[in-house]
This record gives C-alpha cells, sequence and structure tokens, in this order.
C-alpha cells in the first residue's frame, strides 16, 4: 500500500511555492512521505482520504474530527497561528466578514454569545461540518444557522459575501489573511467581529500508521514548528 500525504486545509494556489517548501524539508526529515501531496478535487473525496488506512501525514478540521474522524486517525501536531491576526500559539479565530459600508451588527468578542446579532443575515459557510466557517459561529451565536448558502470553501464564501449573495460570513484567521493577500473580492469586505478561540487545525495520521513512523512524523513537524497539545492524544 502506498503512502498518501496531503495538506489541504490552506493549499491555495497562489500559496503552493511556502507549501511545497514546508513539504521538502518535511520529507527531508521523513523520507517515508510519498515524494507528492495528494489533493483531492471534492469534498467527498478529502473526507475519503482522511480515512484511508495509507494516510500517513494529513491536515484536517475538528468539526469532521468530533463528527467521527478522531476513531479513524492519530493527531500528530497542532500548527502555530502567531503569525496571522485573530491566531494565538496553537489557538485561531475566525474573522466575522461583511461588506464594506453595511451596518455591523456584530460586536468583536471573545467567546461572548451572539444570541440576536445574526438574526436576519444570509450567512455563507463553506460546509456544515466545517468548525471555523459554520460550527463555531453556530456555539457563539448559541443556535443553529437557519438556511446557509452553502459555498464549499472560504474563498467561495468571501466571493458570495463580496457578490451580494450573502450578508456575513466566518473564515477562519489563515485563510483571511490568504484573502488579503491573493483574493480581489476580499477587498470589498471587512472584519466586523471574530468567533471565540479554539485550537487550530490538527496534523493527523492513520491509525494505522506505526507507532515508530507516529513519533518520526510528530518529532519532524516540532522541528518545524507545530505543538504537541497536553490535551490531545499522546502517541505512546
Amino acid at each position: 500500500m502506498s503512502a498518501l500525504a496531503t495538506l489541504p486545509m490552506y493549499d491555495w494556489p497562489e500559496a503552493r511555492a511556502p507549501l511545497a517548501a514546508f513539504y521538502a524539508k518535511l520529507r527531508a526529515l521523513v523520507p517515508e512521505l510519498p515524494r507528492h501531496l495528494t489533493r483531492p478535487e471534492t469534498e467527498a473525496g478529502l473526507h475519503a482520504l482522511w480515512r484511508d488506512p495509507a494516510l500517513l501525514l494529513g491536515q484536517a478540521c475538528w468539526g469532521p474530527m468530533q463528527a467521527g474522524l478522531a476513531a479513524r486517525v492519530h493527531v500528530l501536531a497542532q500548527p502555530l497561528y502567531d503569525d496571522v491576526p485573530g491566531g494565538c500559539g496553537i489557538h485561531y479565530r475566525s474573522a466575522l466578514v461583511m461588506r464594506d459600508g453595511t451596518p455591523c451588527p456584530v460586536p468583536d468578542h471573545e467567546g461572548a454569545a451572539l444570541p440576536d446579532a445574526l438574526a436576519g443575515l444570509r450567512v455563507a459557510i463553506n460546509a456544515p461540518v466545517s468548525m471555523s466557517g459554520s460550527l463555531a459561529l453556530a456555539q457563539d451565536k448559541g443556535a443553529g444557522i437557519v438556511a446557509p448558502l452553502i459555498t464549499g470553501s472560504h474563498r467561495a464564501s468571501i466571493r458570495a459575501v463580496a457578490e451580494g449573495r450573502a450578508d456575513l460570513a466566518a473564515i477562519d484567521c489563515r485563510s483571511w489573511a490568504l484573502a488579503l493577500a491573493h483574493e480581489p473580492a476580499a477587498r470589498a469586505l471587512r472584519v466586523v467581529g471574530w468567533t471565540a478561540r479554539r485550537i487550530g487545525l490538527p496534523y493527523i495520521t492513520a491509525r494505522s500508521t506505526p507507532v515508530a513512523l507516529r513519533r518520526k512524523l510528530a518529532a519532524a513537524l516540532a522541528r518545524l514548528g507545530a505543538q504537541p497539545h497536553p490535551e490531545l492524544q499522546e502517541i505512546p
């Protein structure tokens, strides 16, 4: 069985060069990794890849992890978010974005409830199971999001708000930083608030990955700046 690796969560076309450089450094430390990253073309393909017993390295969202993926993988390490606004160590927040010039019903907050702030707004979400784009917003609001526009990606949610097809979207802080650098539609938006802090998107490996290789992967990720977390499953 050939090993698989995927780092899909921030794999924007404009950011392929730094991602490739990171992966090359990782492969130099862990030669068992495949030469090339696998890039699923659909959300279903990504979810299947996360569950593939050949997955040697991946990065996932805590929404799918809490929905059952955690039982199929081991967590290796957590990336740091200190380099982008909204990030703090292994924690991140999602930027609540609206079109520039629209009234702002959402306060900047650090986990305060948003019971009425979103009433009547059309919300764009990347996926119902996404922690950063949907679940965090619903949890902070204290209720589910009614009839959201499901766009398929944070970038598509940004475009939907900019084009007036939605009023608000929650965009994780690293994706928002990428959008400010590479997505023209982001220039039409402004940050009107933030979700509460949550743990970032973990690096994972299949449950079938041998213990020694899991240790090697975790050590390599730590050497490149990631951080194990005491609340996550410890590697035996």
